[in-house]
């Protein structure tokens, strides 16, 4: 009662403090450079012909908003069903191989969703592999994947790595003597899991949820294929074939007030909440559990997600390769847009963490009205496709800041919009976790804010840290609408050089960055999770 107490007095205590300057100044300037994309639309919108608005008003408009929503609400709920047992097992169980498994059930996050949808066609279209396989059994057709069902089916399958890198980052910070005081107490190991392990860990999986279904909404390429008719479908339609950039940018906004209302909902589900360790003590790694006879059970469970989320894609796009080579064909260079992908995604990955800082700590020490909006304002640039915010920055570029236009620095601010959530999720997470009283000790020992936070708070929040950047890098990887329209002249990455070659209906010449995309985005998530066990 005393700790409980105590959290709603530090909680309501936070919510009364002012930020210092050197905190709020950052998210302030980060809230308004995200702001820029929105700022284009209300000015576009503003403008607009009466016809623009009715658009909205038409039986057809409501109905692709309600299967968006139908659609991101099914992708986010089977996303934290997979997400939620697989950061636990390769977290907390003894389960064998589980760093190649932490890394491996990680690893479609670097798959296009583009890419995705075309293998779903190839795998189980009607006249797809396993077709033709099942064919001489007497198989003619296979069920439709087209719609709702290859749409929800692909989207789960790549996106559920969000969920699962926020959820591994807070298990490891969770302290295990609160699960040993409840088995004490005589509660059994499952109980313990559903009444104190899954309630501490909601800051967790409401950030990935967050973006998996920001991103569900925001995504075109998976819906395209699939033939699932999306608001963002809309709004590529009024850009493309249309050419009606007013009508597109009102489109756009109920886009933004839906992204700004699934931010409210999750805000308010953990609104008064703290997830830290009010006592004294000291934590410590929890020991792992032995999961006995279903020890290889849980083994064949994950191995069969990563071979339908990874394996299976990969295995199809190198045989494309392999055969294609057999035959002679002639590949493009693929050192130069490895290279530019590489450092691209890397700056962006830098810049997206520093932008996330200010504003995730605004978030967790200094909840408010301001704060509030500062948030959720940093999210809307997730649940805008990429090209509004393209077309919004070459607008701005070439109107107010000429020097930039076409050069990486407006690409990499253009990342930084898109996959600033991306970084604020595993960040606030873990500080959410770490209690203030530390902070609070350091500078009664004499230690200033900016000195606290860096020597104290930094390190115990190290592994959100990282896992932050490593998905700004992976969502940078695969970009695309953005670098098309931003990156400079004759500047190709592995994703533009997939979709140049895939929209020419070149296969083979597809594949190869796409299997160069993913070998690539192996590295550094390896890397990142091995860090991660290191700062442990």
């Amino acid at each position: 009662m005393a700790s409980a107490a105590a959290s709603v007095l530090e909680t309501r205590v936070a919510a009364t403090r002012r930020p210092p300057w050197l905190i709020l100044l950052p998210a302030a300037l980060v809230a308004g450079v995200v702001f820029l994309p929105l700022a284009y639309l209300l000015f576009r919108s503003f403008g607009a012909s009466e016809e623009a608005w009715r658009l909205l008003l038409r039986a057809r408009t409501l109905e692709v908003l309600g299967r968006s929503v139908v659609l991101a609400v099914a992708v986010t709920g089977c996303s934290i069903a997979i997400a939620l047992p697989v950061a636990w097992l390769t977290v907390r169980a003894d389960l064998p191989f589980k760093r190649a498994l932490a890394v491996l059930t990680a690893l479609p996050l670097a798959i296009p969703s583009y890419v995705g949808g075309f293998l779903m066609v190839v795998a189980l279209g009607p006249k797809g592999m396993l077709q033709q396989l099942l064919a001489p059994m007497g198989v003619d057709r296979l069920p439709e994947i087209y719609g709702f069902p290859g749409a929800m089916l692909t989207l789960t399958l790549l996106s559920y790595p969000y969920v699962l890198l926020s959820v591994r980052s807070a298990l490891w910070g969770l302290d295990p003597s609160i699960e040993e005081v409840s088995r004490g107490l005589g509660e059994s190991a499952w109980g313990t899991f559903w009444r104190v392990t899954l309630p501490r860990l909601r800051p967790a999986i409401a950030a990935g949820a967050l973006l998996v279904a920001l991103y569900t909404l925001s995504d075109f390429g998976a819906v395209s294929l699939l033939r699932y008719e999306t608001f963002t479908w809309a709004i590529y339609l009024q850009y493309e074939t249309a050419f009606n950039r007013e009508a597109a940018s009102v489109l756009s906004l109920v886009l933004v007030a839906l992204a700004l209302g699934i931010l409210i909902f999750e805000g308010r589900t953990r609104a008064g909440l703290s997830y830290y360790r009010t006592g004294s003590g000291t934590a410590r790694p929890p020991a792992p559990v032995h999961l006995g006879q279903w020890r290889w059970v849980a083994f064949a469970l994950c191995s069969a997600l990563v071979t339908f989320t990874l394996v299976l894609p990969t295995a199809m796009l190198a045989y494309v390769v392999i055969k294609g080579a057999w035959m002679g064909e002639q590949f493009m260079p693929m050192w130069a847009p490895a290279f530019n992908s590489v450092f691209v995604s890397s700056v962006a990955a830098l810049v997206g963490v520093a932008a996330a800082v200010p504003v995730a700590v605004m978030a967790a020490r200094y909840p408010g009205g301001i704060t509030a909006w500062l948030e959720r304002l940093s999210f809307v640039g997730f649940a805008l496709p990429g090209i509004v915010v393209a077309l919004s920055l070459v607008f701005l570029a070439s109107s107010f800041a000429w020097p930039i236009y076409q050069t990486l620095a407006l690409l990499v601010l253009a990342y930084a919009i898109l996959f600033l959530p991306a970084a604020m999720g595993s960040i606030k997470a873990s500080l959410l976790q770490v209690s203030p009283r530390l902070e609070e000790a350091a500078r009664t020992l004499g230690r200033g804010p900016s000195q606290a936070f860096a020597t104290v708070t930094l390190p115990l929040v190290r592994p959100g840290v990282m896992a932050a950047a490593g998905l700004v890098f992976l969502l940078t990887m695969k970009e695309l609408p953005a670098t098309l329209i931003l990156g400079p002249i004759g500047f190709k990455t592995l994703a533009t050089s997939t979709w140049s070659a895939a929209s020419e209906a070149f296969l083979v010449q597809a594949a190869a960055p796409a299997v160069l995309l993913v070998l690539v985005s192996l590295v550094p998530m390896g890397f990142l999770l091995k860090w991660e066990r290191a700062s442990r």
